[in-house]
């Protein structure tokens, strides 16, 4: 009896050690380590998604008939600037899922 114990109790023991080994070392990505990283990555996509956010405002400004940001400043047109806000919206919108994955 302690000779069938021996030989199955023990590998079965042993298996959690053996299959922890097997799977080698973590690879962490983008997930931050600590403080400091975490607060870097969230400079760094906010200046990322600022920045694309006013690429978005500019091409839908180009790609549209008149000027929409001369339209807003100039005659201040309240309903232009609606239009803006929401296409600035509707690209972070966009940009956040992206990032988020």
């Amino acid at each position: 009896m302690k000779n069938i114990v021996a030989r199955f109790a023990l590998p079965l023991l042993a298996l959690p050690v053996a299959l922890g080994a097997a799977e080698g070392p973590s690879v962490s990505g983008w997930h931050a380590q600590s403080l400091g990283q975490a607060i870097g990555y969230m400079m760094m996509f906010g200046a990322l998604g600022i920045l694309m956010a006013i690429a978005g405002y500019k091409a839908f400004d180009k790609f549209t008939p008149g000027e929409l940001h001369r339209e807003i400043v100039e005659n201040k047109n309240v309903a232009a600037a609606i239009i803006g806000g929401a296409v600035i919206l509707g690209v972070c919108l966009i940009i956040a899922a992206a990032m988020v994955g």
